[in-house]
């Protein structure tokens, strides 16, 4: 499988990351296949993945009794020592590739609580405890690039950690959350740290840009050119900007210290419109020095049938041009990413909270079946 097209894909420099971390992934043995057949060099988890692994199956059961048994009550916390587990093992999975690349990759992220996303100061705490308890070099902590997020971004980096910034919609927030990498890899070069330790990606989020794009066309009428032309636009031109912040004499500097570029990562990659080629996400947004986490059904797909070839540095003017065609046909693009952010950290909030309920009840279950 050495030459399949996820090889071809990965051999063009972008790095192929799987969604869909679970207990029964790692222990069935899929991840380590996936890792050999699928080209797959990292891993991210979320609420509801874990929510619908813990759900479906017992594979937490025996964890939770033995947590209770031990006193720990509170779901949260409960969710932290389930969580803690799969990361720990999906990190030392990913080691041996983590180490074979320098630390360029082999990463797994996992998520601040999202009902923190507005408090800078409560983030960047769970964020050092994240790194403190789970202690694997090859973590990355997801931070939301809220408002609030930016300078726990700033202040993650300058303290060394890795950090995986979630939730990019804008390119205006995402100048700024490159700009707080920046920063925060200057104060810590000048306190005398190592950059080389502090790795960050910065997550776009791709087909919801498209599903709310394409629902305002929908109401305004017309303009059937620009369906499902948005997303990939935004992506191309954050990678048009990903080449021009990480080069010239600043970032120079940075890099002499061992400081390493912080990659566009292509999430929320499935296509939502049926009517949409199922690997659109995945063939449009190739180019080196990126990541795409891909659903299982979309690695499905593009080793059946996707296409490897390097599109991200094409078409850029074109890119430009789309934004410009938007704005002539009354889509307000500031708008869109503005609804999107807020509407992803309340799904965030969503999920978890739903985690956190689902967690009570499983507890509750166990118990009540041996007593």
């Amino acid at each position: 499988m050495a030459n399949s097209p996820l090889h071809r894909l990965s051999a063009l420099g972008q790095s192929v990351w799987v969604d869909s971390l679970s207990r029964d992934l790692l222990r069935s043995g899929e991840f380590a296949r996936m890792m050999r057949e699928d080209a797959v060099v990292g891993v991210t988890s979320n609420p509801t993945i874990f929510q619908k692994a813990l759900a479906s199956g017992s594979a937490y059961d025996g964890q939770l009794r033995e947590l209770t048994a031990a006193g720990v009550t509170d779901p949260k916390e409960l969710f932290l020592a389930l969580a803690r587990r799969d990361i720990q093992e999906a990190c030392d999975e990913l080691h041996g590739v983590w180490e074979a690349t320098d630390g360029a990759d082999g990463y797994v992220s996992m998520e601040v609580d999202p009902t923190l996303a507005y408090d800078t100061e409560a983030t960047f705490a769970e964020m050092r405890r994240i790194h403190a308890e789970f202690d694997r070099p090859n973590l990355l902590v997801k931070i939301p690039a809220t408002q609030a997020g930016l300078p726990a971004i700033e202040d993650a980096i300058a303290s060394g950690r890795s950090i995986n910034v979630t939730l990019i919609f804008s390119l205006a927030r995402y100048r700024a959350v490159v700009e707080a990498y920046l920063r925060g890899l200057e104060r810590l070069v000048a306190a005398g740290g190592d950059p080389r330790k502090a790795h960050s990606v910065a997550s776009f989020f791709v087909s919801r840009v498209d599903t709310e794009a394409d629902r305002r066309l929908a109401t305004i009428g017309g303009h059937d050119e620009l369906l499902g032309t948005l997303a990939i636009a935004n992506a191309k031109l954050a990678y048009a900007h990903q080449h021009e912040a990480f080069s010239g004499p600043r970032w120079e500097y940075l890099v002499s210290k061992g400081a390493r570029v912080q990659r566009c990562l292509w999430a929320s990659t499935s296509t939502k419109n049926p009517a949409y080629r199922d690997v659109l996400y995945a063939e449009e947004l190739i180019g080196p020095d990126t990541v795409n986490t891909l659903p299982e059904e979309t690695i499905r797909a593009f080793q059946d049938h996707g296409s490897a070839a390097e599109t991200l540095s094409q078409g850029v003017a074109e890119a430009k041009r789309t934004l410009d065609a938007f704005a002539a046909a009354g889509v307000d693009y500031a708008d869109v990413v503005a609804v999107l952010e807020a509407e992803g950290v309340d799904k965030f909030a969503e999920s978890f909270a739903a985690l956190l309920s689902g967690i009570a009840v499983k507890r509750g279950e166990l118990a009540a079946a041996e007593a």
